[in-house]
């Protein structure tokens, strides 16, 4: 098996994802994923479809993730890994579609309007 590419995006983070067959290592941006994501939470979501599909030691992935914060970065690796997984198996679609890992999510900031404090905030009105 050859070394898979695929991109995941969240917000305005976007993660290549590079997946090969390995022990399972997880560099991040030339870091490794404990030293890159800190909390367990993040750590959590960059290890779910793994964990998910029983593949904890099966793949080397090395990651490029650049934009938005720690959150995004991290779902977009999570998104990039899932739809690597589902090239190496049939069968890991199926597991991971119905938990929602296969949907990139499409929220976004709304933009500030001129005019306004916000994107949806006013100023305050002064009636005298």
């Amino acid at each position: 098996m050859e070394v898979i590419h695929k991109i995941g995006r969240r917000k305005t983070a976007v993660a290549r994802a590079y997946v090969a067959p390995g022990t399972g290592n997880i560099t991040i941006n030339k870091k490794d994923v404990a030293t890159y994501f800190p909390t367990a939470t993040l750590q959590y979501k960059v290890n779910q479809p793994l964990v998910m599909t029983n593949n904890e030691g099966n793949f080397d992935i090395t990651v490029n993730v650049y934009g938005g914060g720690s959150t995004g970065q991290a779902e977009a690796i999570r998104l990039a890994i899932s739809r690597a997984l589902c090239e190496t198996g049939e069968e890991n679609r199926g597991i991971l579609k119905p938990e929602g890992l296969l949907t990139r999510d499409q929220r976004m900031v709304e933009r500030k309007k001129f005019g306004q404090k916000k994107a949806r905030k006013k100023f305050q009105f002064s009636k005298r």
